[in-house]
């Protein structure tokens, strides 16, 4: 679908960005601009070596999210099923409308927060509202790693990353780990670029 240009340099704006704690705006149209801002984030994925990236990550407070979920992680869920297949996946305005009651437990990281990793507690399953590219419409529940990092990227849409959900004992464990990459990310206005 998208491919890395490999001349290009790319830049995933990483913990402290001010993009990163805005709740970002619905795209009102999918135009040629919006097209080549997904091709792009899926490109800086791509050359991240991540399986999700949230428009805000890329530096654009829009809701919208490119995914590339490996098809050997599905547990079934007709979600899953459904979607993995048609990976890489870019959805516009998405949504989660119903959640799970039973949760698990699941070491994360985020390509905004480099070189951090911590369990993340969240719901087993969500059903899951999007809108392709192409106009249509998606509704289905998923659950495995697709079913978390659908949660975990429509965070970003609403200005939380991973490490606002931490527990407080992993909170307060990784808070100088976190600290730190928000000063070094002052220096490069909190911008990590990819190495053409």
């Amino acid at each position: 679908m998208f491919f890395p240009n490999h001349k290009k340099s790319y830049t995933v704006y990483t913990a402290g960005a001010g993009v990163l704690k805005q709740i970002a705006k619905p795209v009102a149209v999918v135009s040629d601009e919006i097209r080549t801002i997904a091709g792009e984030m899926f490109a800086a994925m791509r050359v991240f070596n991540g399986i999700g990236l949230a428009a805000p990550q890329y530096g654009h407070s829009l809701r919208m999210v490119v995914f590339d979920v490996p098809a050997d992680s599905n547990t079934g869920t007709s979600g899953e099923n459904a979607l993995l297949p048609r990976m890489p996946l870019v959805v516009i305005n998405p949504e989660i409308v119903a959640y799970s009651t039973e949760k698990n437990t699941r070491e994360e990281g985020c390509l905004s927060v480099p070189e951090i990793y911590a369990p993340v507690e969240r719901p087993v399953c969500v059903v899951f509202r999007a809108q392709t590219l192409d106009g249509e419409f998606i509704e289905a529940e998923c659950g495995g790693l697709l079913g978390r990092c659908i949660q975990h990227e429509l965070d970003h849409l609403d200005g939380k990353l991973f490490t606002d959900r931490l527990k407080p004992e992993v909170a307060r464990a990784v808070r100088g780990d976190l600290e730190r990459l928000k000063k070094i990310g002052q220096s490069s206005n909190y911008r990590r670029k990819s190495k053409r």
